[in-house]
């Protein structure tokens, strides 16, 4: 009775502790740019296109709470400190990211291109500047290669800050993130993050298929996707040529960009960019 009692206690142990593991990080978001705000507040970076990774002082987890098997040789050496950052290979270079991080440790080599790139210290108490100054030091000790802090800086305008994102755009990246140099660090939407893109984008899952016309007769046409809120549409637009044959499996999750919403809160000019394999929780909107 007593081995029994024990199996089970160690069984119920071990199906919390997965369960703990699968709860996802509490994060700081963004909310949109206004143009309202006043710019040298704020401390500027590129939103870099990369895979969001959270360290928690021991191991690496994703966005959505799953743990990433980055290498032993990738993580030794980092602050023993939670990290808010973002796996990172170059500009436009997301799906390599993505499939080396789903891989696990199966591509050492893959992992050798992978940057992680730190840009907040969610346990520090302070306001951003000062977590800013406390990050730097803290990956400039450790002096791991691929471990570095995201450029900051401070923009003297909107004039500089269109500038800069129409600079980082030309060259092939999303847009620019604004930390207000006050703003605390605080889980979920924070007003003190800012994005700025010359897009919107957003997330939706898929939940059913329209034939395609033409060339892609017998194939998928575009996805229909719904929102949180359940609002459904179609994305049709930015599928590449192999994706009409073989379409995002239906409840996944895409990321779709677009301009604006119509009268019915639909999205204007919505184009699909990719798959989140992170699975990051969807929000209402």
């Amino acid at each position: 009775m007593g081995t029994r009692c024990a199996l089970l206690l160690f069984v119920f142990i071990a199906v919390w502790a997965g369960a703990c593991a699968a709860q996802p990080p509490r994060v700081m978001l963004a909310t949109e740019y206004r143009p309202d705000i006043r710019v040298e507040d704020y401390w500027v970076s590129e939103k870099l296109d990369g895979v969001r990774g959270h360290w928690d002082g021991h191991a690496l987890w994703t966005r959505g709470g799953g743990r990433i098997a980055a290498p032993a040789w990738f993580v030794a050496g980092w602050p023993s400190v939670p990290l808010d950052g973002e796996l990172w290979v170059a500009r436009g270079r997301f799906d390599q990211v993505s499939a080396i991080v789903r891989a696990g440790q199966a591509d050492d080599a893959a992992w050798r291109q992978v940057r992680f790139m730190v840009f907040d210290l969610p346990t520090h108490a302070g306001g951003f500047e000062a977590r800013l100054a406390r990050l730097c030091r803290l990956l400039d000790d450790a002096g791991v290669p691929w471990l570095l802090p995201v450029r900051q800086e401070r923009l003297a305008d909107g004039g500089a800050l269109q500038a800069r994102l129409k600079a980082v755009v030309a060259a092939g990246g999303e847009g620019l993130m604004l930390h207000h140099r006050d703003a605390r660090y605080l889980a979920g939407r924070s007003s003190g993050l800012l994005k700025l893109k010359p897009w919107q984008d957003a997330e939706a899952r898929v939940v059913g298929y329209t034939p395609g016309r033409g060339k892609y007769a017998g194939m998928t046409g575009a996805l229909v996707v719904e929102r949180p809120d359940g609002l459904r549409f179609r994305l049709g637009s930015g599928l590449d040529d192999a994706q009409p044959a073989s379409p995002p499996p239906l409840g996944s999750l895409v990321t779709y960009r677009y301009s604006g919403v119509t009268g019915r809160g639909v999205p204007r000019f919505a184009r699909f960019l990719r798959v989140r394999h992170d699975m990051p929780p969807m929000e209402p909107r």
